[in-house]
C-alpha cells in the first residue's frame, strides 16, 4: 500500500503563486514515477508534470516556464512550484505515484483545489 498526502492547495490572485506538496508513504518502490494531474470541471484529466526518481521531467506545453516539479527522493516527497498563475489553471490538482516495474501499480492522492481568480 502506498499513501498520498498532499497540501498547498488554496485561492490566489491572477499572477499569484502557490506551492503544492506530496508526502507518499507506505511500501515505497523506489524506482518510480510521482507528479501532479489535475481536472477541471467538464474537462478530461490531464497531466501537469512528472519526474521520476532518476531526475527525469515533462510537463503540460501549457505551464512550462510557469510551473517546476522538484522531488526529494530521500523523503518520498514532490513538489510543484506554481508562479503567474492563470485562471485557467483552476483545477482540482492530484498527486501521482506509479511504480516502474511490472504490474505499474498507480496511486492517487485525494486531490487539492487551486483555484485562480482573475
Amino acid at each position: 500500500q502506498v499513501q498520498l498526502q498532499e497540501s498547498g492547495g488554496g485561492l490566489v490572485q491572477a499572477g499569484g503563486s502557490l506551492r503544492l506538496s506530496c508526502a507518499a508513504s507506505g511500501n515505497i518502490f523506489r524506482v518510480n514515477v510521482m507528479g501532479w494531474y489535475r481536472q477541471a470541471p467538464g474537462k478530461q484529466r490531464e497531466l501537469v508534470a512528472h519526474m521520476t526518481s532518476g531526475g527525469s521531467t515533462n510537463y503540460a506545453n501549457s505551464v512550462k516556464g510557469r510551473f517546476t516539479i522538484s522531488r526529494d527522493n530521500a523523503k518520498n516527497t514532490v513538489y510543484l512550484q506554481m508562479d503567474s498563475l492563470k485562471f485557467e489553471d483552476t483545477a482540482v490538482y492530484y498527486c501521482n505515484y506509479r511504480r516502474l516495474v511490472v504490474p505499474s501499480y498507480d496511486y492517487w492522492g485525494q486531490g487539492t483545489q487551486v483555484t485562480v481568480s482573475s
